[in-house]
């Protein structure tokens, strides 16, 4: 099958001198990439107006910050490809998951967004989890109605039948749950380091003191301001994926309604 990649880039030179090399480092994975950076100011444009790899498509180059959707549509719904997929300039990946997914595309018709595992290995809890990993063929998916943001594979026909996605990301994903198809992380998991969390090795906040302000990272623009406080809130977002329904009506209409009220319980008075 027919692989397009989008490198998605914006003003992170350090972490995309690292994420960009690793994707295209096993030159016997075959997919066509297209490089598009959102303005950057640091140096990364001109590091990626530099790069070279037979596999690189295009580069795009923007003046301005035109956010994710734009060039995620403009790239997937122009795409000749059987699968298109979106990788963050601050994602190390593992090298061969290209095929790896492809095959299981190939194989499981109704497979949907199939992703790579970015939330750390070390909290991953196969006890916890092993009642959403599913077995189709000979493929194994810990399914759940969206990957958030983890760099996976979709087929092209799918996301044509669902239309552009919108900037409701996880809703539309659902959505696509919702009409039957298969979403989750490739099982055994196929590991993605993120960069951008502040306990990574590569992240410019590694390595400080818990209670260090947290600068430039994407828990910063959450409003979360320390490693300790990040930990925490992975901590949950790690304990609800882990352990809610895989079943996309429950986290839409009265069903999520209803869980959220329970969570909210749960933090008042227990």
């Amino acid at each position: 099958m027919k692989i397009e990649l989008l490198f998605l880039s914006c003003n992170r030179l350090h972490y995309t001198k690292v994420s960009l090399p690793a994707l295209l480092s096993d030159p016997s994975e075959q997919f066509s990439l297209t490089i598009w950076d959102n303005g950057s100011t640091d140096g990364t444009k001109e590091f990626l107006d530099s790069f070279q790899d037979p596999r690189i498509k295009r580069k795009v180059l923007s003046n301005e910050n035109v956010g994710a959707i734009y060039p995620i549509n403009e790239v997937f719904f122009s795409s000749s490809a059987d699968l298109v997929g979106l990788v963050a300039d601050d994602l190390l990946i593992t090298p061969g998951w290209t095929r790896i997914l492809a095959q299981a595309h190939a194989d499981v018709p109704e497979f949907g967004i199939i992703a790579c595992w970015h939330l750390g290995l070390e909290c991953f809890d196969e006890p916890k989890a092993w009642h959403k990993i599913q077995k189709f063929g000979n493929h194994r998916v810990l399914r759940h109605p969206w990957t958030n943001g983890g760099v996976g594979l979709v087929k092209i026909t799918t996301l044509r039948e669902m239309g552009k996605i919108d900037n409701d990301w996880s809703g539309y994903w659902i959505r696509m749950a919702l009409k039957g198809y298969v979403n989750g992380y490739y099982y055994p998991l196929i590991h993605a380091e993120h960069m951008d969390y502040p306990w990574s090795k590569y992240n410019i906040s590694a390595n400080r003191p818990g209670g260090t302000p947290i600068t430039g990272s994407t828990y910063a623009s959450q409003g979360i301001r320390t490693i300790e406080a990040a930990k925490a809130r992975h901590k949950q977002i790690m304990k609800n994926l882990l352990e809610d329904p895989w079943e996309a009506k429950y986290y839409v209409g009265w069903r999520n309604k209803m869980k959220k009220l329970k969570s909210r319980f749960k933090e008042i008075f227990l």
